[in-house]
């Protein structure tokens, strides 16, 4: 049994992926999609019989909680992904606070 549960690792399209969220919609897919490949990495994705999929990173080293209150992950503006932005919450391109 792993030490971390929340950081499984699985084959996805003959790949092997650090899983980042299984069981969602496409459009939720599609929205992780799009701030994991700005943050330059390589998603994979598959969907069950249900409709359902199942997205990874092929980096097996990633962990999206880490990721996320590490402040890792970056907007296209440059602005750091919040849980908020990544639960959407809150909108990519309106944050509460303001750099000066």
């Amino acid at each position: 049994m792993a030490i971390n549960i929340h950081h499984t690792i699985e084959e996805i399209n003959g790949v092997r992926c650090s899983v980042v969220e299984k069981k969602i919609s496409t459009e939720r897919a599609n929205f992780l999609k799009g701030i994991l490949e700005l943050n330059k990495l390589e998603v994979q994705m598959v969907a069950d019989e249900n409709g359902a999929i199942t997205l990874g990173v092929s980096n097996i080293a990633f962990n999206p909680i880490h990721a996320i209150y590490g402040r890792m992950l970056k907007t296209p503006l440059g602005k750091v992904i919040t849980p908020s932005v990544w639960y959407q919450k809150e909108q990519v391109d309106q944050f509460y606070w303001e750099y000066k």
